[in-house]
């Protein structure tokens, strides 16, 4: 799925869509009406950038993402509940693979550091505290 229904203020950034096009572009460029695309807006299924006046301007990724609102909605017999609620889900997937990558170039910055007591131990998940005190010091009283 085509990535990004970003906009002012939505967290969801525009990145290399330099070219924006008025809402009569962009619908001729996904192959819809001017007026399913304020729909789409209004829904929150698709948000473009705001002109200091209030127009819309849409990214490449924005049309992107219409086409593939309009295949799954023809294609695939989607709804657009459904439709709004799969971009969630891909959304949320691609926060996650990039929390994982994250994560996974701090483990190789502490494997490579070789530092002394940087050793990471996987732990269960629980609601437990636990209170860890290095060795050689004993908890104030």
């Amino acid at each position: 799925m085509a990535r990004t229904h970003g906009g002012s203020g939505s967290g969801r950034g525009h990145g290399d869509d330099a070219a924006t096009f008025l809402i009569s572009v962009a619908a001729e460029l996904a192959g819809m009406h001017a007026q399913t695309l304020r729909t789409y807006d209004r829904l929150g299924l698709v948000t473009p950038q705001r002109t200091r006046g209030g127009g819309r301007r849409y990214s490449n990724r924005d049309v992107e993402m219409l086409r593939e609102i309009q295949r799954l909605s023809q294609d695939e017999g989607v709804n657009l509940a459904g439709i709004k609620r799969i971009i969630e889900l891909s959304d949320q997937v691609e926060a996650l693979r990039s929390r994982v990558g994250e994560l996974q170039r701090d483990l190789d910055a502490v494997r490579r550091t070789g530092r002394p007591g940087a050793e990471l131990v996987p732990v269960p998940r629980t609601s437990a505290l636990v209170v860890w005190q290095p060795r050689g010091k004993k908890p104030e009283r």
